[in-house]
């Protein structure tokens, strides 16, 4: 594959921004200047900045103001190691002014447009395979995947994503999605292409949002089902009345049906995606039959909730046993592996050949997702394959468990592990977040389970506490997994 050798034949420039215009409008700059673009996670510490920073051997990162001491400290962390650090271009206040503290920075952004040369010709890709960016998975940091992406893949699932999210012209889009996160799901360049109006958020409350949809009369955003969760349960005072309905696309992780519903009140048309960085974000889209809409509402919400089918600009997607590679019935109960093919799936990670070749391993895009396929060939996720606990020999699918959490009326976040047990080898262990106001003890919430699921799926254990998630939204299991297995007996 080309992209092993990427970092002979092409210059790499950084950015660690939130959404910001000029996180925007790189996007747009830098493969105009033949350069392949790499979004740095705006929630990554000095040490991991550091670590990519290196691995990429970006030779230019453009810095907002407010991120600048976290990227000095990855600079420092360079020059202790012998790496020649990147330039430094700093995106400064929206006046132009450079905050203080701020003078060993070699550039200041608007200063540097300013002197840009207007005759410049852009420098087209010598074939639609030439990589366009660099995404890095939230890996470990002996570890960083960075997945390649090409400028074919790159504009067919643009083109993909505006269709199956009904964006016509002239759309008003709410940046509640990080840009840096697969280039914004490809829609940094979609709503170039269809005229859009970008409404840029440093950092999404509900306050911002529903002040941003009345003051701009916002038409389309998307977001991880956590900002959805955040929007549910937003304080009354910080809402409005939408000044139409507006369309949010949903994806990193199935949302709880119940969300879908109260979503809804709010005047919000939501839709389900899912994805991955490898995938350019979204691949499958849960498209809707006219005739869910007779369906009783809690089979209307589980239809809604699940991964649909591929959209347009990918090959194909289904769900295979990983061992024999052999596609499971269509019965929804078989549990099998997403995979997938096409020209919206990585090129391949930079720099690392047998992950990539363990990746397509048997020819397709291998997820890690566990999911089941419906007799009209939608699919729907059931878990990450290293997520299923294994309880007694029997299989649970933490999805279901947070599924039946979160109808307990107060319950706020909820997610399931696994912990080591002695006798059933796992049991069910869920961490959770109360809404305010309410106080309810392990137990309650074990007989609630209990009463809404096969015993051996209940949780044996209950904990309280924030979960904690990344920059997208997603809980981190794996911090969970720790906890679980750290409990006392």
């Amino acid at each position: 594959m080309f992209c092993f050798a990427l970092q002979f034949y092409h210059t790499f420039v950084a950015v660690l921004a939130p959404n910001v215009p000029a996180m925007y409008e790189l996007h747009f700059a830098v493969p105009m200047a033949g350069a392949v673009f790499c979004t740095l996670n705006t929630r990554h510490d000095s040490n991991m900045v550091s670590i990519l920073l290196k691995h990429s051997e970006a030779k230019i990162i453009f810095v907002d103001h407010q991120l600048l001491d976290i990227a000095r400290g990855a600079l420092d962390l360079l020059e202790k190691t012998g790496t020649k650090p990147p330039m430094v271009v700093l995106i400064s206040e929206s006046d132009g002014s450079s905050p203080t503290g701020s003078s060993s920075s070699s550039y200041e952004y608007e200063s540097l447009l300013a002197n840009g040369h207007s005759g410049f010709e852009i420098r087209q890709p010598e074939s639609e395979w030439d990589p366009i960016s660099v995404n890095y998975t939230s890996g470990t940091t002996s570890s960083p995947k960075g997945v390649v992406y090409s400028h074919r893949g790159a504009y067919l699932n643009t083109l993909a994503t505006l269709f199956l999210h009904g964006i016509g012209t002239m759309p008003v889009y709410l940046w509640t999605v990080p840009m840096f996160h697969c280039n914004g799901w490809c829609l940094t360049w979609g709503m170039a292409a269809q005229g859009g109006t970008n409404v840029c958020l440093r950092k999404v409350t509900p306050k911002d949002i529903f002040d941003r949809i009345d003051q701009h009369k916002v038409t389309h955003m998307a977001g991880a089902p956590t900002v959805l969760s955040m929007i549910v349960n937003s304080e009354v005072r910080d809402r409005k009345i939408l000044p139409h309905k507006v369309e949010i696309m949903t994806g990193g992780a199935p949302p709880p049906p119940q969300i879908f519903f109260k979503m809804e009140e709010l005047g919000f048309g939501v839709s389900q995606l899912y994805g991955l960085t490898e995938t350019y974000g979204p691949g499958t889209y849960c498209s809707w039959k006219p005739e869910w809409d007779s369906l009783p509402l809690d089979e209307r919400l589980k239809m809604k909730a699940r991964q649909g089918v591929q959209h347009l600009g990918l090959e194909d997607v289904d769900i295979k046993d990983p061992v024999t590679m052999e596609s499971v019935p269509a019965d929804g109960k078989t549990i099998g592996e997403i995979m997938f093919r096409g020209n919206t799936v990585m090129s391949g990670y930079l720099k690392d050949l047998k992950a990539t070749e363990d990746a397509f391993s048997g020819g397709w895009f291998r997820s890690g997702d566990l999911a089941v396929k419906h007799s009209d060939g939608y699919i729907e996720v059931k878990d990450r394959a290293k997520d299923i606990v294994i309880t007694g020999g029997e299989n649970v699918c933490t999805l279901e468990v947070e599924t039946v959490l979160y109808n307990h009326p107060a319950i706020l976040e909820a997610a399931v592990v696994g912990r080591p047990d002695d006798f059933w080898g796992q049991t069910p262990c869920a961490f959770v977040k109360l809404k305010e106001g309410f106080d309810v003890d392990a137990q309650d919430i074990i007989k609630f389970c209990q009463d809404h699921l096969p015993h051996y799926m209940a949780p044996k254990t209950v904990v309280f506490e924030d979960l904690p998630r990344n920059s997208t939204g997603k809980v981190q299991k794996f911090i969970l997994r720790e906890k679980a297995k750290a409990l006392p007996l």
